[in-house]
């Protein structure tokens, strides 16, 4: 059964109820996000391209995955479920940091979230669900930052925005994993 409620929370992350995923979009009340992040050995980020069908951002590029807590569910098993049910992957994954951002979209919705930004590597293949995943691949750090230059306007807004943290925090969690 697809996830039709999220978690509407307050700056803080505290929790003030729950609504309809649309209706929060229309209206733009401030929910719970999560974003994963998932790199290869190669120090490749994974991306992946939003199925067309979509209902909003459909056709662009993004971050491995992306969604929304159910009500009840903590932000590292929601990011574990959404990184399986989009892309077929399992891995550990490590909380980053969370950012709080509202951002008009082409149809009228609003991205008003505060989101739980997760890393994860691993060399699995991804098996993609079509319903939400068109396409994906893997770039470097580099290689995404001129494209994003180039032709921002294939990319979610979300993604233009977290991305500027990702070197940053890569660097950090790699030195973190070294130890």
């Amino acid at each position: 059964m697809p996830l039709t409620e999220v978690v509407l929370v307050d700056e803080n992350d505290k929790p003030t109820g729950v609504m309809e995923k649309q209706e929060a979009h229309v209206k733009g009340e401030l929910h719970r996000a999560i974003t994963v992040y998932i790199f290869n050995s190669r120090q490749q980020l994974l991306l992946q391209q939003r199925a067309e069908e979509k209902y909003h951002s459909g056709g662009l590029w993004s971050n491995t995955c992306c969604s929304h807590p159910a009500p009840g569910e903590e932000t590292l098993q929601a990011a574990h479920r959404r990184l399986y049910e989009e892309m077929g992957l399992r891995c550990a994954l490590t909380p980053m940091f969370t950012l709080t951002y509202r951002l008009q979209l082409d149809n009228g919705l609003i991205e008003h979230e505060l989101g739980h930004v997760y890393f994860g590597v691993t060399d699995d293949v991804p098996q993609i669900n079509p319903d939400e995943v068109s396409s994906y691949e893997y770039q470097s750090i580099d290689e995404i930052t001129q494209r994003m230059m180039m032709t921002p306007e294939q990319f979610t807004a979300w993604f233009q925005l977290t991305f500027a943290r990702i070197p940053d925090y890569w660097q950090a969690f790699k030195s973190e994993q070294s130890r």
